[in-house]
Order: C-alpha cells, then sequence, then structure tokens
C-alpha cells in the first residue's frame, strides 16, 4: 500500500466546494467531507438556511464557511469559484449538485423559457463551474469533480423529461471532461441517485401511489437517505479513486438493476 493510500477515505488537508449544500444530498456530502477532514464550502441561494448547517458542522468541530451565491447563474461560475478559493486558499474538490426541475408533467408542458432553465442550471452551470476550478485543481497536483446526474439520466420516468434530459447530457459531459483534464491529474465522475428522501424529491416521495410504484421495482424496499450518496461521494474524491475517472456510479436500491 502506498502511503497516500494508508488512509485511502482520509480528506486532510482538502477543501471541497458543494453547491446546492444547505440541505438534502448536498448537505449529507458536506457533513461527511468534513468528518473525514476536509475544509467544506457549502453553497446555496438562501442565506439563513445556510448558515444553520454551516453551524451544525462546525459544532462537530469541523472546518465549514457558507458562500450564498446561486450556482445556477451562468455568468457567476468564475465569481462563484474564485470566492471558494478564497476562503480556504485553493480548492481540490467541486460538487456539482445544485439542480432545477420547475416542471412536473409532460415534455409539452416545457416552455422555451422552462427549457432554458433546467439546460442553464443543470448543465451548463455545471460546466462553467467546473471550467472555472480546473486551474485551481491543477495548481494543487489535481483534484476531483463529482457530477451529480440522476436514475432519470438513464432511464426517464414519466413527468420528468426534459430534467432527465439535462442529467443524461451531464452524464456525456462528465465523460468529455474526464478524457480531456485527465492529464492534470483531474477526475470526473457522475453518481446517479434513485429515490432520496429530500425536499427536491418530494413530489415523487409524498406520493404514495408514486413511491409504492418505485418501490416494487426496487429490491432494497426502502427510500434512500442523503449518506448512502456521500458515501459514495466520499469515495470518488478520496486517494481511494485515484484511478476512477469517467464513470457513472448508480445508487438507487437496484431500481434500474
Amino acid at each position: 500500500m502506498s502511503a497516500s493510500s494508508a488512509v485511502p477515505f482520509s480528506l486532510a488537508g482538502k477543501t471541497a466546494l458543494i453547491t446546492g449544500a444547505s440541505r438534502g444530498i448536498g448537505l449529507a456530502i458536506a457533513q461527511t467531507f468534513a468528518r473525514a477532514g476536509a475544509n467544506v464550502v457549502l453553497n446555496a441561494r438562501k442565506a439563513d438556511v445556510l448558515a444553520a448547517a454551516v453551524e451544525g458542522i462546525a459544532a462537530e468541530g469541523q472546518q465549514a464557511k457558507a458562500l450564498a451565491m446561486n450556482a445556477g447563474r451562468v455568468e457567476d461560475a468564475p465569481a462563484l469559484i474564485a470566492a471558494a478559493v478564497a476562503l480556504f486558499g485553493g480548492l481540490d474538490i467541486l460538487v456539482n449538485n445544485a439542480a432545477a426541475n420547475p416542471i412536473y408533467g409532460p415534455v409539452e408542458l416545457a416552455t422555451p423559457e422552462i427549457f432554458a432553465k433546467i439546460m442553464g442550471v443543470n448543465l451548463h452551470a455545471p460546466f462553467e463551474l467546473a471550467k472555472a476550478a480546473r486551474p485551481h485543481l491543477a495548481a494543487r497536483g489535481g483534484g476531483s469533480i463529482i457530477n451529480m446526474s440522476s436514475i432519470g439520466g438513464r432511464n426517464p420516468e414519466p413527468g420528468l423529461g426534459i430534467y432527465s434530459v439535462s442529467k443524461a447530457a451531464l452524464l456525456s459531459l462528465t465523460q468529455v471532461l474526464a478524457k480531456e483534464w485527465g492529464a492534470d491529474g483531474i477526475t470526473v465522475n457522475a453518481i446517479c441517485p434513485g429515490l432520496i428522501k429530500t425536499d427536491f424529491s418530494s413530489a415523487l416521495w409524498s406520493n404514495e401511489k408514486t413511491m409504492q410504484h418505485m418501490l416494487r421495482q426496487q429490491p432494497i424496499q426502502r427510500i434512500g437517505e442523503g449518506d448512502d450518496i456521500a458515501a459514495m461521494a466520499l469515495y470518488l474524491v478520496s486517494d481511494a479513486a485515484r484511478f476512477t475517472t469517467g464513470a457513472t456510479f448508480t445508487v438507487d436500491g437496484g431500481y434500474l438493476a
């Protein structure tokens, strides 16, 4: 075992930026990274909710700071990355977790404005954030990017058509960046969560009929938790995954098996 892998899941000395981190999957990832020793920058739009999330992590004795900016605003991506770098003096990890889905229903209900919104937040913004982060990751000898996709990106569900398209495109972007940035020591991977109990997915799990339909197709008979995704994220940004890039990891209780 090499020296770098003696403690394969330690993030000591690393700084991570997680977008959409005030609650749900993003918050679970931030908490897990902090417990693994990372300095974490939690990003979200609402400063008050974000402050409470940071206070919870700090109460455990870990390093966390808030960055209240809209990760979905493409034009603000360079400023967001610069602000994150300034908080701890560098950047090693970017988790593109923030997402939007302002519509639930048939695809023909999606107006041009809704289509542009979904693609902007779920695809274009992660791309611009990754581009802005790249020189900072490379300056530290490499780093890790995780793009949070969805099982909808692999197998679209009714009512989530355009969202699913955006998440499928994000999987392709993950492979493109992995191929082009590997020489910089940067790994780029994607996670496809299944049904996870978060506010974002409440339209699914709060509907008993929809939830039971999904659970009937799922070998593990329970709804997922944020920690289920955070554990996979920790692997992907740790030294244990230093030879893993361009890959998609589905964490869905076996729903797509």
